[in-house]
C-alpha cells in the first residue's frame, strides 16, 4: 500500500485529469456512489471512479496498480455476493457507459460496460431482434453476459456466452484489448463463463436473433395444486419446442393487479410459460396448463422487454441466493421440490424456482467453461427480505433447499446465482479442467489477481 502523501496526491490527479467523477470518503455522493442492489451489503471503498469512457478506465486501473489497491467493477450492482464493490480498494463504476448500439443488417449489438438488461432489450425490440437476457431487467449486462447468461429465451437462441462475439477489456496494466475468435482466442475462450477475473469490460458484442413476436401464459394457483401444478409444467416443457421455456415457483402473492386482493401477502404457485412465437401457438402449449386449478390467469402476447421486468424486484432489500442443477425432475423430485415451500419464508418476497434448461442451451458450443449446459432442469432458491432479524431464517431456507434437492444435482452450478460459496463452488461452476486452463489465462493477463472480487480464480 502506498504512503498517505502518495496516495493523496495520485487521489488528487485522478481526480483532475477523469472526465467522469470521483468520489472518496466523505465526499458528497460517496454514500449513494457505494449502494449496491443486495442491502446486506455494507461496504467502503477508498475511491469510486465513475467512468466516463475507456481513457476513464484505463487511468483508473493505472491509479490502482501505482497504489497497489484491489479492484472492483460494477456494473449493474446486481451480484448477491456485493462483488460491485469492495473495502480500502478501488470501484471502477460502469454506470456511465450505457450506449447500445444495434446492426440490425449483421444482426448483432454493442453493449458498453454499464447498459443494463432494460437498456439492451428496448435497443432491440423496435428491430424485431433480441439475445439472451437476464429475467431482471435491471441486472447488468456486462456481468451477466461473462458469468455465462441464462434467460427466457436460452432455449432457442443459447446461453448469453454462446453469443458473444467480442470483448473490449481493460486489462490490469491498464492496456486496452480486444478479443474475439480471431484476436486474443484464448482470453476470449476464458471470457465465456469466466467472468471478471481477466479485466474490465468496457463493452461486449453480442449476436441477435429475430423474434418478431414473444407470448405467455401465466397461471396462479394455490399452493395445495402445487404438485400437480408442477408435474403438468415439466410434462409440457419436456415435449415442447425450443422456443417454449418459463419457470414454476412458489412466492408471496405482491399487491399487482395479477393477484387477487385476498391472496395479497399470501403463499401462491405460480407457473410461467414463454414462446418465442406468436399467442396461437403459446396457447396450443398451455392448454394442460390451463385446464389445472387456479386463481388467475394471463395469457397472449406481450412485447419481450415488458416480459423481461416481470420478475423485478426493488433494490434496498436484503438477499441471499443458491442454486443446484439437476438430472432431471422425476416425480420424487418434485414432491421434494413442492414440500420446501412449507417452509419459504412468507411474506418476505422470496421465491423457489424451478425453471427448464435443454434445446440450444445443451446443443450449444462445448468447449466453452459453462458445465451445467447439459443439465434438463435448475432449482434457485431466491431469498429476498428486508427485515435483518429474517437474516438467519431466509438463509436458512436457502441453504435447506440446496441440501433437499441433492440427491438430484449434478453437481454444477451457474455462477451468477450464487454469492460467495467456496472455491469448490467457483470449481463446479467452471469444471476442473477448465478451472486449471482459467488459471494459466489469469497469469498473463492479471497475474497478481488484482481482479479478485468476483467468483475468483487465481493465477496458475
Amino acid at each position: 500500500m502506498a504512503s498517505l502523501s502518495k496516495a493523496g496526491a495520485a487521489l488528487a490527479a485522478l481526480r483532475e485529469d477523469l472526465v467522469g467523477d470521483l468520489f472518496a470518503p466523505g465526499d458528497p455522493g460517496y454514500d449513494e456512489a457505494r449502494t449496491v442492489f443486495n442491502a446486506m451489503i455494507d461496504r467502503r471503498p477508498a475511491a469510486i471512479a465513475q467512468c466516463a469512457n475507456e481513457a476513464d478506465v484505463v487511468r483508473s486501473v493505472r491509479f490502482a496498480r501505482e497504489l497497489d489497491l484491489p479492484v472492483a467493477v460494477r456494473g449493474g450492482g446486481h451480484s448477491v455476493a456485493g462483488m460491485a464493490v469492495n473495502d480500502d480498494g478501488l470501484v471502477i463504476d460502469l454506470r456511465r457507459l450505457r450506449a447500445v448500439t444495434v446492426d440490425s443488417a449483421d444482426q448483432a449489438v454493442r453493449v458498453a460496460g454499464g447498459a443494463t438488461m432494460s437498456e439492451l432489450d428496448r435497443a432491440t425490440q423496435p428491430y424485431g431482434l433480441a439475445t439472451t437476457g437476464g429475467r431482471a431487467s435491471t441486472t447488468g449486462v456486462g456481468g451477466f453476459v461473462l458469468g455465462g447468461g441464462s434467460g427466457w429465451l436460452d432455449r432457442c437462441c443459447g446461453l448469453a456466452v454462446d453469443n458473444l462475439l467480442g470483448v473490449e477489456l481493460v486489462t490490469a496494466d491498464g492496456t486496452l484489448v480486444q478479443a474475439s475468435a480471431d484476436e486474443n482466442p484464448e482470453l476470449f475462450w476464458a471470457l465465456h463463463g469466466g467472468g471478471g477475473n481477466f479485466g474490465v469490460a468496457t463493452a461486449i458484442t453480442l449476436k441477435l436473433h429475430e423474434l418478431p413476436r414473444f407470448s405467455i401464459a401465466l397461471i396462479v394457483c394455490l399452493p395445495e395444486h402445487g404438485p400437480e401444478a408442477v408435474r403438468t409444467y415439466r410434462d409440457v416443457i419436456e415435449t415442447a419446442p425450443v422456443e417454449a421455456s418459463g419457470a414454476v415457483l412458489y412466492f408471496t402473492g405482491p399487491p399487482d393487479a395479477f393477484v387477487p386482493p385476498h391472496l395479497v401477502g399470501t403463499m401462491l404457485c405460480g407457473v410461467l410459460l414463454t414462446y418465442a412465437g406468436a399467442e396461437d401457438g403459446l396457447r396450443k402449449l398451455a392448454e394442460p396448463l390451463l385446464a389445472l386449478p387456479h386463481e388467475t390467469e394471463i395469457v397472449g402476447a406481450m412485447p419481450y422487454a415488458d416480459v423481461q421486468c416481470m420478475l423485478d424486484d426493488p433494490p434496498g432489500l436484503r438477499n441471499y441466493w443458491s442454486a443446484e442443477y439437476l438430472t432431471g425432475a422425476p416425480d420424487d423430485f418434485v414432491s421434494a421440490f413442492c414440500s420446501l415451500a412449507d417452509s419459504l419464508p412468507v411474506p418476505t418476497g422470496s421465491q423457489h424456482i424451478l425453471w427448464p434448461q435443454g434445446g440450444a442451451i445443451a446443443d450449444g458450443p462445448r468447449e466453452y467453461p459453462v458445465p451445467y449446459r447439459d443439465a434438463p432442469w435448475g432449482v434457485h432458491p431466491f431469498g429476498i427480505w428486508e427485515d435483518p432479524a429474517d437474516d438467519e431464517r431466509c438463509i436458512a431456507w436457502v441453504r435447506g433447499v440446496r441440501e433437499t434437492v441433492r440427491p438430484w444435482s449434478t453437481g454444477d452450478v451457474y455462477l451468477n446465482f450464487i454469492g460467495d460459496e467456496g472455491t469448490e463452488r467457483v470449481v463446479a461452476g467452471l469444471g476442473a479442467e477448465n478451472t486449471r486452463r482459467l488459471a494459466q489465462v489469469k497469469r498473463q493477463y492479471d497475474p497478481d489477481n488484482v481482479f479478485r472480487f468476483n467468483h475468483n480464480i487465481r493465477p496458475d
